[in-house]
């Protein structure tokens, strides 16, 4: 039996977003979860809030069950929900052997700006300066119209997280961030969140450098599952 890995979309994400990951991921059972109002759970209403994600994502891995010798991976908005549904399997004795996250520099670290609160065209500005999203993406009113809402309601559930309502989780953490990202600085932050080990490295690129690094966050997934701790 293949150990599980649970993947986690970052914000405007869906259960496609890691399609570029998954032929370095042989080595697991993969499962990628998506909150509603996307993908395949379109017609559902959008979640804005990060405990009610929480809580329906960790429905989602009950469903996947047995829980055992798994891994969970997420990125930017991604990490903070790793993080918690981690604590939250931990109280059901059901954690996980690691959690692996990136472009995140974890809870409580204040992002000045509400993303989810600008007008349409500084939030176009400010989404192309992170980058991920397809050239197309800019060109068709259409779609953006349809994504806008998505990443709104993402934005602003990652954007009102409590880091007071976070409790240190026992297993190790291993972090990823890009040179490029501001936050970076503060990526030893995530030790705060485990009484375990933070492992974190930083890699060239901006906020959406995992595209660049497939094999990198998959020997990373593998570090995490194996537990294995490199220094610096």
């Amino acid at each position: 039996m293949k150990p599980k890995l649970f993947l986690l979309h970052f914000a405007g994400g869906n259960k496609y977003s890691y399609q570029f990951l998954l032929p370095y991921l042989n080595d697991f059972n993969v499962i990628t979860l998506e909150l509603p109002g996307r993908g395949r759970r379109v017609k559902e209403a959008l979640i804005d809030d990060f405990d009610i994600a929480a809580t329906d994502l960790v429905k989602q891995f009950m469903d996947n069950g047995p829980l055992s010798n798994f891994v969970i991976y997420g990125h930017s908005m991604g990490a903070n929900l790793a993080l918690k549904i981690a604590e939250l399997l931990s109280e059901l004795k059901q954690g996980p052997r690691a959690i692996v996250v990136s472009g995140s520099p974890g809870p409580g670290i204040e992002v000045k700006l509400k993303r989810h609160l600008l007008e349409k065209n500084a939030f176009k500005q400010e989404l192309k300066e992170i980058g991920g999203m397809p050239d197309g993406f800019w060109h068709d009113e259409d779609i953006f119209d349809f994504f806008e809402p998505i990443l709104r309601a993402d934005f602003k559930l990652a954007e009102n997280v409590d880091p007071l309502t976070f409790k240190a989780i026992s297993c190790p953490i291993y972090v990823l961030m890009g040179d490029r990202e501001e936050l970076n600085k503060y990526i030893d932050n995530w030790q705060s969140y485990t009484l375990n080990k933070a492992d974190s490295r930083i890699l060239k690129g901006g906020h959406f450098f995992i595209y660049h690094f497939p094999e990198i966050i998959a020997r990373t997934i593998v570090q995490g599952y194996n537990q294995i701790h490199h220094h610096g």
